[in-house]
C-alpha cells in the first residue's frame, strides 16, 4: 500500500526541553501537526493494524529555499541536488513511525526493513507539495 501526506512540512522528532513540573515537550513545533497528518492519512487507508513484520519506504519532500533559484525562477547551477540540511533523516523517521504505531502496526519494532530518503520537491508544472510518500507492506 502506498499513500501520501501532502501540503505539510515533515516534522522531526528529536530533542525535548524541560518546561517545569517534570514535563518535557518537543522542541519542534512541527512534530505534533506532522504526526496528526500522518495518522489521519494512515487511518483513511482503511487498513487494519497488523502484528506482522513490516517493510517501510519513506520519501520525505521539502520545498527548495528561494536562494536556490535565480530571478527568472530557474534553478541555479550552484543549487544542491540533494537535501543535506536539517531536519535529520533519522528524526523524521522517528516521528513518522510514532504516528503510524497503533494505526497500521502495533509497535514500530515490527519494522524489519526500512528505506528512507529526503529530497527537494520537483520543479515544473506538476510541482509536488511538501510531505512524504509512505509505502508499507507486510513481510511474509
Amino acid at each position: 500500500m502506498i499513500f501520501n501526506i501532502c501540503g505539510i512540512t515533515p516534522g522531526s522528532q528529536g530533542s525535548k526541553r524541560h518546561v517545569g513540573g517534570g514535563r518535557m515537550v518537543e522542541s519542534s513545533a512541527k512534530v505534533r501537526p506532522w504526526r496528526e497528518a500522518v495518522r489521519q492519512e494512515a487511518l483513511a487507508t482503511g487498513q487494519a493494524i497488523t502484528s506482522a513484520p513490516i517493510y517501510l519506504r519513506l520519501t520525505f519532500r521539502f520545498t527548495r529555499p528561494k536562494g536556490h533559484r535565480n530571478a527568472k525562477g530557474q534553478l541555479k547551477p550552484s543549487a544542491p541536488i540533494d537535501h543535506i540540511t536539517r531536519p535529520d533523516l533519522d528524526k523524521l523517521c522517528r516521528s513518522t513511525l510514532d504516528a503510524l504505531t497503533g494505526v497500521l502496526f502495533n509497535d514500530d519494532s515490527q519494522v524489519a526493513f526500512m528505506v528512507a530518503s529526503k529530497q527537494y520537491c520537483s520543479l515544473g508544472p506538476d510541482t509536488e507539495l511538501e510531505g512524504c510518500q509512505i509505502e508499507i507492506k507486510t513481510i511474509q
